[in-house]
């Protein structure tokens, strides 16, 4: 099969999971064709059967603002006139869907049928999606295409509760490849940051308000009162600069490490006790199904489709939005003793391997044949 996959390059979990997808599909024989403004941050090498096409937006002194949408679609038509392309699978809907429904009317005039698969990845639909700016586009976009999937069911009743759409939308979770994402112990790097022995909270992001990472701060402030420990936060973003003060307030610089945007997670996942992620939006939960890939219970909001993933009391604990104490108190009680905290850690990694790429590849594969047959 050959498909083309358009994402967003970023850290962001769309573009994460548009990659592994990429990738997984290559492994298997099918040839992938990434078409975006930029390399993908996870592609970072060009495995067999894995192409780029990149969307050059060229500046011209009559456009106020560069037409991305426009050129995405030109280079999708011929990328799929002359890389005969049986499927173009987007990831987000805004633009990339509209995009996509265009390339595929301008393929029509050369004589040429291609097949179009939305993946909605969350705010999409519930941040920008709603802007009553992008509603009809969005809507237009996500019911033309001929097929749509939704990476959890909470965000399946999300859009058809925001939009007016006649088709059907599939759920396919996100996945977790455990070749990468697996506990690879290293004492060194846990006792730079724990050399007495504390326990290790982390948290990961795009420090976006949403994440509520001053929260974390807190939490963290309100678990060390009780036990030695020391705080992670992986990522960057318009909150850093308020957690970064917070501590200084709080006298926590000192326990508090910064690492700022850490590729290889997987690495520090290793070292980290417990995960949290008390988040006021949650599609999926893609950073906790990592953690709990690498034996790191999740303390997390109780919001969006962090339900379908993390499992109170068994994985970790969900807890009521904004609460700090409910919070810091399952923190602790996961790690009260060494063998409670290893019961959750191995629980986490079961809970995880349920979404273990092998058996969420088959499911796309499945639902392209689906597709194109019909």
């Amino acid at each position: 099969m050959r498909i083309g996959i358009t994402c967003y390059p970023t850290f962001g979990g769309s573009g994460v999971v548009a990659t592994e997808l990429g990738l997984a599909l290559a492994e298997r024989g099918h040839c992938v064709h990434f078409i975006s403004y930029a390399v993908p941050l996870r592609l970072t090498s060009i495995p067999p059967n894995i192409f780029f096409h990149e969307v050059q937006v060229n500046v011209y002194p009559l456009f106020q603002y560069p037409s991305y949408d426009t050129a995405l679609s030109s280079k999708m038509v011929d990328v799929t006139l002359h890389e005969q392309l049986d499927l173009l699978h987007v990831h987000y809907a805004i633009p990339h869907a509209t995009s996509a429904y265009l390339a595929k009317q301008i393929l029509k005039t050369h004589g040429k049928e291609i097949k179009v698969i939305t993946t909605l990845h969350g705010t999409d639909i519930t941040l920008i999606g709603q802007d009553p700016n992008y509603i009809p586009s969005v809507e237009f976009g996500i019911d033309q295409s001929d097929g749509v999937t939704a990476v959890s069911d909470w965000l399946r009743t999300e859009t058809r509760r925001i939009f007016t759409i006649n088709r059907e939308i599939e759920v396919i979770h996100n996945f977790i490849d455990f070749t990468r994402f697996s506990r690879k112990l290293n004492p060194l790097l846990r006792n730079r940051f724990a050399p007495n022995g504390e326990r290790i909270l982390i948290h990961i992001s795009n420090f976006r308000p949403l994440k509520r990472v001053p929260e974390v701060v807190q939490i963290f402030s309100k678990v060390r009162e009780k036990i030695p420990c020391r705080l992670l936060l992986v990522g960057d973003g318009p909150d850093r600069t308020e957690a970064e003060q917070l501590c200084r307030n709080l006298n926590l610089c000192s326990e508090v490490f910064f690492l700022g945007k850490y590729e290889a997670v997987e690495e520090i996942l290793s070292v980290a006790d417990v995960f949290l992620m008390p988040s006021e939006s949650e599609t999926f939960g893609l950073a906790a199904l990592e953690a709990m890939a690498c034996g790191v219970p999740v303390v997390s909001s109780d919001i969006g489709g962090l339900p379908e993933l993390n499992i109170d009391g068994y994985s970790g604990y969900l807890c009521q939005l904004g609460n700090i104490a409910e919070y810091a108190d399952r923190t602790l009680r996961i790690l009260e003793s060494d063998s409670t905290l290893d019961q959750f850690r191995v629980r986490a990694v079961n809970r995880a391997k349920e979404f273990e790429s092998a058996h969420i590849i088959d499911k796309y594969e499945s639902f392209y044949k689906k597709v194109l047959e019909e």
